[in-house]
Formats: structure tokens, C-alpha cells, sequence
């Protein structure tokens, strides 16, 4: 039987920081996940492979959203995030989906997600606890499902044309929303 395998394409000057200093990142990824990573370098391609005798499969999706996300401008240890926490996911929204080709409407909209020196950008991911990069053509978001969904929704709401502040009073509010599950969660229940 042949070993389940994926193939995605990131950018060539990102291929560096996935292989790390003298191999460690790629070995981290590899060890970690169970896969081993066939990287072409001239064009960008990596190839993942699910070692052989591994059994589980989520590992191969686990270890194309790692690579993903450090091929989308985010650093190894940010994406490590992934592979420490079960509950964190990866989120990409590719602005060319959006606004087809027109890098002048891609820049605009890269302009106010980011904001003034940064500030929209960090802002998001302060409300939302969410690591967030915006890179070339797209804004990835690593972090619980409930966090890059808030952050998914405030980017959303951006490219719309919302108005900053309205971004961010929606931010908060989800925070208390979010910060109020998790307390009930620890909360004991009532004894009669």
C-alpha cells in the first residue's frame, strides 16, 4: 500500500524559513508529525508523505497546515501552534477570491486590515487571541476555532467597507461573548 500523501505550492522565498537553520525546522515538522517533507526548491512545491506505519491521517492535513502557514508569512514558532494545540486550526483568505486580480483593490483592503503602523492588524489579534499575517495576497489567522472565526469576521467586515470602530466594538463583544463560555464552562453547577 502506498503511503497517503499531499502536495501543496508556497511561495520560493518562504522555503528557506521552512527548512530553518541547518534543517531544524523541517526535521521539527517532520519528527513531530510523522511525515516526511520532499521540498523543491526552484519551484516552491513540498511534498508531504505520511511515514510509514503512521495510521493517522489528520497528521498529514495537521502537517499541510503548518506548512501552509509558514509558507504564508508566518514564523515557525507561530505556526508550531498548530502542532502543540489540537484545538487551534489554520484560516487563509485569499484576496484574489474576493477581488479577482486587481492589485490596486488588494492593496487598499492589505491597507486597512493592517492599518496605521500596524494598529488594525494587532488590535484584531489582541481582541480575538489570534495570531494574524497579512502576506502577499492573503491574511491568515492561526488560533482556536472561535478565535480566527472572530478575526475571519472582522477581516470580513473590513473588506466590506466597515468602518474601524465598528470592527472593533463587534471585536469586543465577541470577546465577552467568548471570555463568558469559558467561564461557564469552569462553573460548577447548582446543588439543590
Amino acid at each position: 500500500m502506498s503511503n497517503l500523501n499531499t502536495f501543496i505550492r508556497i511561495p520560493k522565498e518562504r522555503i528557506g524559513v521552512l527548512i530553518g537553520p541547518d534543517g531544524k525546522v523541517k526535521l521539527d515538522i517532520e519528527e513531530r508529525l510523522q511525515v516526511k517533507l520532499d521540498i523543491e526548491s526552484g519551484s516552491g512545491g513540498v511534498q508531504i508523505i505520511l511515514a510509514e506505519g503512521t495510521t493517522d491521517p489528520s497528521l498529514l492535513l495537521r502537517a499541510k497546515d503548518v506548512v501552509m502557514a509558514i509558507g504564508r508569512g508566518f514564523t515557525p514558532d507561530r505556526a508550531f501552534r498548530l502542532i502543540r494545540n489540537e484545538d487551534t486550526v489554520f484560516d487563509l483568505i485569499d484576496l484574489r477570491l474576493i477581488f479577482g486580480r486587481s492589485e490596486s483593490d488588494i492593496r487598499r483592503v492589505k491597507s486597512r486590515i493592517i492599518g496605521m503602523n500596524g494598529k488594525t492588524r494587532k488590535t484584531i489579534e489582541e481582541l480575538t487571541e489570534a495570531d494574524m499575517v497579512i502576506y502577499g495576497h492573503t491574511v491568515g489567522s492561526i488560533g482556536t476555532f472561535e478565535e480566527v472565526n472572530a478575526a475571519r469576521n472582522a477581516v470580513q467586515m473590513i473588506i466590506q467597507g466597515s468602518e474601524h470602530h465598528t470592527v472593533y466594538n463587534y471585536l469586543q463583544r465577541k470577546r465577552r461573548e467568548l471570555k463568558k463560555q469559558k467561564l461557564e464552562l469552569w462553573e460548577k453547577p447548582e446543588e439543590k
